[in-house]
């Protein structure tokens, strides 16, 4: 059954690797979340070899100044006794080192490569997996030496961004803080006690390790230290010797410095009862252990987070969609689907289920009736306008009774002022449809995986409303023209009776004959100003009769030919089309966008990661 550390490790190298570590979402709260132990020190406090003594081999680059300038994420994976040992970088996963002295030049070129060959430091981990039969299953991280001052070559400021970068681990409340502090200087001066203690002050999540006590000062110990009397912690502090720099240039085994370590605590008057727990042997089942207890408290933490993540993918996946098909049949159900979704949420705009359909209405209530008030009516109905047509219309001869011609005349060219009110709404509408269309498609969240398909819509689209535009352009038009083709007979009925009227009433006596009885009715002046003005009168009452009858019909004709011909059949001379297509048309048409196509492959590989995270999980949570 595999460890927890170990099965750990794995989830952090699989968000690493779908290159969520630093990413700031749901997975690196994920790698956040596990526990590892972050190594601090000083520069010169013996670091790099306690980390050496931990994994048993010599790997980490060294020399004077700052040789750790990058993050090293190190993870132990503990394999079968006699199984060879080998290292992997995550910059070169298909790479197996067995050559340690090979993964210490990686180490170094790979600093290089993103620090350059200076004295730069970086915030970009490098992640480096060790599998050995002889290491517990352990995560390390190995952060910059803590410095006091810039050497020649480094910025003033690598004094405070070393701090912050090591900082910025330590901080974490899931980090095991393992702080390196050298027994030959005053526990007061460490610089990673100093670090440790502002950000865990209460020492719950510090391991104190002590190195070179075997450098002290003949006549001194440290176990005022190690005892707990000079800086107590929660856990105890556990001295190492590690290799001198004479085994070290002499490439000492780390097997025999481990043995020549375990010899001088055994051997030693000042430490000989702590030998129990003391060396890099200790240190790191030490660690294992505790942070195997770290895990498992964490667990429902942990899974709580996971299956949250797991919901938030699945809910991403469903709305960025499956996989297309491949065969033609599928491809062509997928089109016809994306369409509908698109109709369904184009159809809602015009029902008043979305905004957008009310501007339809307004064209009618607002903008028409607005329109048709503006027309010259005045000028046209003109008194000087009016003698001129009447006048025109008659000819050579005087107009009889009515100027009836001049009516006509009058009213037609009154009646064609209604042309463009009418134009101008089908225009109107139509450019809320257009609207509607481009608005529902940003909406179909289905298509935007499609842009190919998005852009044939949109062309069908568009295509489909101008010819409905053209077709209510006509058909209002037409009834502004068939009102002047028949004039309603009424009208002209009542003329005569109305001339018939305009005299003065007759005197009592005579009759209009000039029977006795009744005085003759003066002669109506068909040519004076009061008988155009009652011509512009009547033609002026016909015109509003005729704009209060377009005012109806003309939206009546422009929803009946656009909107709901667009809400019935906007898309079918597309569907006919596509059904005529291809399989390898179709093909183009579900070209997806190839940033939501990488987007769902992270989302499914995370997906996959978490489930898998969560069953293995549940699966060693328990065990013991």
């Amino acid at each position: 059954m595999e460890s927890l550390i170990g099965l750990v490790n794995r989830i952090q190298r699989a968000c690493t690797v779908l290159g969520d570590y630093g990413g700031g979402d749901s997975a690196f709260s994920l790698w956040e979340a596990l526990p590892s132990v972050a190594v601090v020190g000083g520069q010169s406090s013996g670091k790099s070899s306690v980390l050496e003594s931990i994994v048993g081999r010599d790997f980490l680059p060294r020399g004077s100044g700052i040789v750790t300038r990058r993050p090293l994420v190190l993870q132990l994976h503990k394999t079968d006794e006699g199984t060879q040992e080998y290292a992997e970088f995550l910059h070169l996963s298909k790479r197996r080192f067995t050559d340690f002295a090979l993964v210490r030049k990686e180490i170094q070129d790979e600093t290089d490569r993103i620090t350059g060959k200076s004295k730069q430091i970086s915030p970009v981990p490098i992640h480096l997996s060790i599998y050995s039969p002889n290491v517990v299953n352990l995560t390390l991280i190995d952060l910059p030496g803590l410095t006091k001052v810039a050497v020649e070559g480094q910025p003033q400021s690598i004094v405070e961004d070393i701090e912050n970068m090591v900082r910025s681990y330590v901080e974490k409340p899931n980090s095991i803080i393992l702080a390196i502090s050298p027994a030959n200087q005053d526990i007061a001066t460490s610089d990673a006690i100093k670090l440790s203690r502002e950000v865990d002050p209460t020492g719950e999540r510090t391991f104190g390790v002590l190195t070179k006590l075997d450098l002290m000062d003949k006549g001194t110990n440290a176990l005022d230290v190690i005892e707990g009397r000079s800086y107590r912690l929660q856990h105890p502090w556990v001295g190492v010797v590690n290799r001198s720099q004479a085994d070290i240039n002499k490439n000492t085994d780390m097997v025999l410095a481990r043995r020549k370590e375990r010899e001088y605590f055994e051997t030693s008057p000042d430490y000989g009862h702590l030998a129990n727990r003391m060396g890099s042997e200790y240190l790191a089942k030490l660690l294992s252990k505790h942070l195997e207890n770290v895990i498992r408290a964490r667990i429902p933490t942990i899974l709580s987070m996971i299956n949250k993540s797991i919901d938030e993918l699945e809910s991403e996946m469903d709305h960025l969609g499956r996989p297309v098909a491949v065969d033609a049949g599928a491809q062509l159900y997928t089109i016809l689907e994306l369409c509908r979704a698109f109709d369904r949420i184009f159809k809602e705009h015009l029902d008043g289920g979305r905004a957008g359909g009310d501007r339809i209405y307004g064209v009618f209530d607002n903008q028409l009736p607005a329109a048709l008030k503006k027309l010259p009516f005045d000028r046209h109905l003109s008194m000087q306008n009016v003698r001129k047509v009447v006048s025109e219309a008659d000819g050579y001869q005087p107009h009889l009774i009515a100027p009836e011609q001049g009516y006509r005349r009058l009213i037609e060219g009154s009646l064609r002022y209604f042309r463009g009110p009418a134009e101008a709404s089908v225009d109107a509408v139509h450019f809320v449809l257009k609207e509607l269309v481009r608005k529902s498609l940003a909406e179909t969240q289905e298509l935007k995986r499609f842009p190919s398909l998005q852009a044939e819509i949109a062309a069908a689209c568009n295509e489909a409303l101008d010819r409905f535009r053209d077709e209510s352009k006509k058909t209002t038009l037409r009834l502004v023209d068939m009102e002047s083709a028949y004039l309603t007979v009424e009208f002209f009925r009542r003329l005569p009776q109305e001339i018939e009227n305009t005299g003065n009433p007759g005197k009592p006596g005579t009759t209009p004959a000039g029977k006795p009885g009744t005085t003759p009715a003066p002669a109506v002046d068909r040519y004076s100003e009061g008988h155009f003005q009652r011509i512009g009168s009547n033609v002026s009452s016909y015109v509003r009769m005729v704009s209060e009858t377009l005012r109806n019909t003309i939206p009546k004709a422009v929803v009946h030919c656009q909107v709901r011909e667009a809400k019935m059949s906007l898309l079918n001379h597309f569907y006919i089309q596509i059904g005529k297509r291809e399989a390898k048309q179709l093909s183009q048409l579900l070209d997806e966008d190839p940033a939501l196509m990488e987007r769902r492959q992270e989302c499914a590989k995370r997906l996959e990661l978490y489930k898998s995270a969560r069953d293995e999980i549940d699966s060693v949570a328990w065990v013991r």
